[in-house]
C-alpha cells in the first residue's frame, strides 16, 4: 500500500494485504454500539485485532477510543470486550480517558456521563517510542525535592528506594500529565474543518495529535484503518509523519479526501 493514501474498502480486506511489521501507531475510533449511523456498516474487532497485531512494529502501538451504550439501566460493556479480543490477539493493556468538558450524556438516574476510554495497546511490554507531553502545572516548581523516596510493600511496610541525600533537585514548572485527557468538543473545538461535522462522530484534533507526539517520532507511519473524516490522517500529516486512511464508506473517504486537500 502507499503512504499517504486513503483506500475505500473493507478495513480487513486492506490490512490483510499489508506487509507485516510496517505500522508505528494507530488511532482510530470503532463505529460501537450502533450509537451513531455510519452508513449501515459493522465491523469484526477479533479479526481487526488480529490483524493489526501482525502489521504492527514490536513495541507499536493501538490507540482505541470506545465507549458503552446504556442499555435496560446499564452498559453493554463493549469496550472491556474490545479490550480482551486485543488482549487475546498478544497485545498489552493500558488503559486511558479521554474526558470530555461538557456533558456529553445527560441522564435522570445516575451522573452524567463524561468521558470515554482511550485503550492503548501495546505490541510488546513497552512502547518503542514515548515522548511524554509535559504540561501539568507542578504546584511545588522552584523548589528543592525533600525526604526520602519510599513505597510500600505487599505486607504494607515502608521500603526505602532513595535517600534524602541522594534525591535533591530543584522541581520543573510542569511535570508530565497523567492518564486522563480532557478535551473541549463541539464545532470550533473538535475541528474548525467544516467537512469534519459531515461524519456522525468525530473526536477532537487535539486528541489525536497528542496521540501522535507521544507514540511516534516524525517520518514515522500512522494507520486510521476506519478512518472517518481523516482527523487521525490531518494530524499525522500536519506533525511531519506519514499516514494510511481506509475506510469502507465511500462517502466518508471523500470527505477525509476533501480535508486533507486543504493542508
Amino acid at each position: 500500500m502507499m503512504i499517504n493514501t486513503i483506500y475505500c474498502g473493507n478495513c480487513v480486506d486492506a490490512l490483510d494485504s499489508m506487509d507485516e511489521e510496517i505500522v508505528d501507531l494507530v488511532v482510530t475510533s470503532p463505529p460501537y454500539d450502533d450509537m451513531r449511523d455510519y452508513e449501515g456498516y459493522e465491523f469484526d474487532v477479533m479479526k481487526i485485532s488480529k490483524s493489526l497485531y501482525r502489521i504492527i512494529k514490536p513495541g507499536g502501538v493501538v490507540v482505541w477510543v470506545v465507549a458503552d451504550k446504556t442499555h435496560k439501566g446499564g452498559e453493554t460493556l463493549t469496550s472491556f470486550k474490545h479490550a480482551i479480543a486485543f488482549n487475546d490477539a498478544g497485545f498489552n493493556v493500558r488503559t486511558m480517558i479521554y474526558k470530555k468538558a461538557g456533558m456529553s450524556y445527560p441522564t435522570r438516574h445516575f451522573y452524567n456521563r463524561q468521558f470515554e476510554y482511550m485503550f492503548v495497546f501495546i505490541k510488546g511490554l513497552n512502547p518503542k517510542t514515548f515522548n511524554p507531553i509535559k504540561d501539568r502545572v507542578n504546584k511545588w516548581a522552584g523548589y528543592s525535592n525533600w525526604g526520602d523516596i519510599t513505597s510500600r510493600k505487599k505486607d504494607g511496610t515502608l521500603r526505602l528506594q532513595k535517600k534524602k541525600e541522594d534525591n535533591t533537585y530543584v522541581i520543573p514548572p510542569f511535570g508530565k500529565r497523567g492518564d486522563v485527557w480532557e478535551y473541549a468538543t463541539g464545532k470550533g473545538n473538535t475541528s474548525r474543518d467544516t467537512e469534519t461535522f459531515e461524519h456522525p462522530a468525530s473526536f477532537p484534533e487535539k486528541l489525536a495529535h497528542d496521540h501522535i507526539i507521544s507514540w511516534t517520532n516524525p517520518g514515522d507511519l500512522v494507520l486510521d484503518p476506519m478512518c472517518g473524516s481523516g482527523t487521525t490522517l490531518k494530524m499525522a500529516k500536519l506533525s511531519g509523519r506519514n499516514y494510511i486512511g481506509i475506510d469502507v464508506s465511500d462517502k466518508y473517504c471523500d470527505i477525509a479526501m476533501r480535508r486533507l486537500a486543504k493542508y
